[in-house]
């Protein structure tokens, strides 16, 4: 991988596993169990996207360098769309906030207020590469958060992320996953949504999944704070990933 760059859309050239995320092992821990924990750091305003990738590809190179520790960066962004990897111009319904290309695996989806949008840093070297055995952790994780909240959160085989059973065969996306991975670092990582403005999502085809709407912790009736939400976060992560320390 050295020198080489991925995203989910190419697992299959890649050192994945065969089995389906429902049956990998959740955790992720390191192999060394002396390893130093992960800096957890929360950003209190707004992060314009264009700073926020900068600083991930700047941490990232130094991760993988051996210069930097591994990182979790939680943030907001001001409204905004992303175009991932996979992204079709026909899902872009209505341009009615800045569009940002980007590198991660996926296609369009929003970012904005009410948005806990969490960047993953972590050298999969020292735990495992595998990439769909890391998406299926970050899944977990979500579900896990979720639970914590009474909300039972779901994995599908065929869509990445984490849905939401509403009844009656209806399920609603609660939180997304795009990652990319360099020299075996990663970076991008997850968004959930805690209590954003849900019509936002309405500029776009949300991951390129027609069949089904978005949801958040507000819509399903559940008024939380975001200090709440990243308090679960942060536990559910060391379950899965290991320790963490603020930065």
């Amino acid at each position: 991988m050295d020198g080489t760059s991925a995203t989910l859309q190419n697992l299959s050239q890649m050192n994945v596993s065969s089995r389906p995320r429902s049956t990998l092992t959740t955790a992720f821990l390191p192999k060394d169990a002396a390893a130093p924990p992960v800096d957890w750091t929360i950003s209190d305003t707004p992060v314009a996207y264009p700073d926020a990738v900068a600083a991930m590809e700047a941490r990232a190179a130094a991760i993988a360098a051996g210069e930097a520790p591994e990182l979790v960066w939680l943030v907001e962004h001001p409204p905004l769309y992303t175009a991932g990897t996979s992204a079709r111009r026909e899902d872009l319904i209505d341009q009615r906030f800045p569009v940002y290309e980007s590198g991660r695996g996926g296609q369009f989806t929003y970012h904005g207020p009410g948005q806990r949008v969490t960047y993953v840093m972590l050298d999969l070297k020292r735990r495992d590469p595998d990439l769909r055995r890391y998406v299926g952790a970050l899944e977990a994780w979500l579900i896990a958060t979720l639970a914590a909240f009474n909300i039972t959160g779901e994995r599908r085989e065929d869509r990445v992320g984490v849905w939401v059973p509403r009844g009656g065969g209806v399920e609603d996306k609660i939180a997304a996953i795009g990652i990319r991975v360099r020299q075996w670092v990663s970076f991008h990582g997850i968004s959930l949504n805690v209590d954003p403005d849900l019509t936002h999502f309405g500029g776009i085809v949300p991951c390129g999944v027609r069949e089904h709407g978005v949801t958040s912790f507000t819509d399903l009736g559940l008024l939380v704070s975001m200090p709440e939400v990243d308090s679960v976060l942060r536990v559910a992560f060391e379950e899965i990933f290991g320790p963490t320390r603020l930065a």
